[in-house]
């Protein structure tokens, strides 16, 4: 492809690579340990593939739009391997994958694309504040039905035993206000922004192309994942519960581990906030409520219902990243906050 370095076709090799290999380990028999381990790596490859081609997509337009297409496609890979989960009836990994994903971005990935933003401008990393209020809004939204499914559970009230229905109808309120905030965000962006200042590394159809490969790959790298999954999490001794809300979360959106990052480090901090805030909110209350829907067709159904201490997790962390990028503006020691408040759940979801 022309426009492209020695480096950057380098990696898409590499990660085609790793997904061939993946492939040939599941379907050889090989330990679900090694498959495990190297269809983490080949997500992770798929997902950086993904932001490279949707990068070269939203060249043409500003930081409102780009972000909201690289947290869309970005998402592709958690999206399969929840699918994948909740067919196999796993559906505390699926659960925890979700809520993962939420807190991985809104703490450990914000955090460090604070940290990285704040260091490279003098210790104060600015951006709008229209987004940070959006997403504190959407995520209240959605943390607001999982409270009162959750308390409901927890007295086991008439409600309680009408969680699925409980979730469906709420997940028909979650996508629809989703919309309403996403078509005029997208319109008013696209009005007010310009481009985002580089030039695309393709061309937009070998862009398009190496998009829909890597929606294929992360369809199957996600379904040889979770059949490994079980045999090796029993093996390597850790929680269901640790896998999904950290290995998965992580795995499944390095798109925003890396794309956010180099981001904020090129001081496009807008942009930088865009992509992991947009993901958040589509995590909230367009993934999540749409697998919920997805879930009805199976036998096993994903609901709104989380235990206590997640939700409490939530609640916190929507308060926190509220309180801390709600004015536009975040310090380095608050992005060092945020990833603390990440390594603390991280470490009770060890031992849960």
């Amino acid at each position: 492809m022309k426009g492209l370095s020695r480096r950057q076709i380098g990696l898409i090799a590499a990660v085609f690579a790793a997904v061939i290999v993946a492939g040939a380990l599941h379907y050889s028999g090989v330990e679900p340990l090694v498959v495990f381990i190297v269809a983490a790596v080949a997500l992770a490859g798929v997902a950086w593939l993904v932001a490279f081609a949707t990068e070269a997509v939203g060249a043409q337009f500003g930081p409102s739009v780009t972000g909201v297409l690289q947290s869309t496609l970005g998402n592709l890979p958690e999206l399969f391997i929840v699918i994948f989960a909740i067919k196999a009836g796993e559906i505390t990994v699926a659960q925890t994958s979700i809520l993962g994903s939420i807190l991985a971005n809104s703490l450990l990935v914000l955090g460090a694309t604070i940290v990285i933003g704040a260091r490279v401008s003098g210790g104060l990393m600015t951006f709008s504040k229209r987004l940070p209020n959006d997403t504190a809004t959407l995520l209240m939204l959605a943390v607001f039905i999982i409270t009162l499914l959750g308390l409901s559970e927890s007295v086991g009230d008439r409600a309680s035993s009408h969680q699925v229905e409980i979730s469906v109808i709420g997940a028909f309120c979650l996508l629809g206000v989703y919309g309403a905030w996403l078509i005029p965000y997208l319109r008013h962006g696209a009005a007010n922004e310009e481009g985002t200042g580089h030039h695309a590394a393709v061309s937009l159809p070998s862009a398009i192309g190496l998009l829909a490969i890597a929606g294929v790959s992360a369809a199957f790298v996600s379904d040889w994942f979770v059949l490994a999954l079980d045999p090796a999490v029993e093996k390597i001794g850790i929680s269901k519960t640790f896998t999904g809300l950290v290995i998965v979360a992580i795995a499944g959106n390095a798109v925003e581990n890396t794309t956010a990052l180099v981001l904020a480090a090129k001081r496009q901090h807008d942009l930088a906030i865009s992509v992991v805030k947009n993901s958040v909110a589509q995590i909230a209350v367009f993934l999540f409520p749409l697998l919920v829907l997805i879930s009805t067709a199976f036998d096993t159904k994903l609901t709104f219902v989380l235990a206590p201490i997640f939700i409490g997790a939530l609640v916190l962390t929507a308060l926190a990243i509220w309180q801390i990028t709600g004015d536009g503006e975040a310090y380095e020691y608050e992005g060092w906050a945020l990833i603390a408040i990440y390594v603390i759940l991280a470490v009770i979801a060890f031992y849960e």
